[in-house]
């Protein structure tokens, strides 16, 4: 299996169909693209040269050494195979040549573990987002 990441300063179609099949298909989220998806970098994960995962990622404000880490989603068929953590990792080392010093995310509270198994912490309160559960968690 060949594993490559890919980035890109907007939004990708590929990455568009991710999102589109695991969030608002598979999960049912309405609210899936937004106004962000302009401003943020998009990564996209390959094996063997098809696109298979995707995440998005932010300063938290301008100029701030907080980056803020989203929309990170794994096609059903490749789940399983640490994909979501090599493609994690590699938004990570983005961020850090960017100058980034930390990173956030809001996690639906199913996937703390995943999170937590790469070094978050959670952070604040669960809240709500379009009826599933989310924690804040930082590294």
């Amino acid at each position: 299996m060949s594993w490559s990441v890919e980035i890109y300063s907007e939004l990708p179609e590929t990455a568009r169909a991710i999102r589109q099949a695991v969030f608002v298909e598979e999960q049912g989220f309405e609210d899936e693209f937004d106004a962000i998806d302009a401003e943020a970098a998009h990564l996209v994960g390959f094996v063997d040269g098809k696109p298979v995962c995707t995440c998005r990622f932010f300063r938290e404000t301008e100029n701030s050494p907080v980056f803020i880490i989203g929309r990170v989603a794994v096609n059903k068929d490749y789940r399983g195979q640490q994909l979501g953590s090599k493609l994690l990792l590699a938004a990570e080392d983005f961020i850090r040549v960017m100058g980034g010093l930390k990173n956030k995310l809001a996690a639906q509270v199913r996937a703390k573990g995943f999170y937590e198994s790469l070094g978050y912490t959670a952070e604040g309160a669960e809240f709500d987002e379009e009826g599933c559960p989310h924690v804040w968690m930082v590294k």
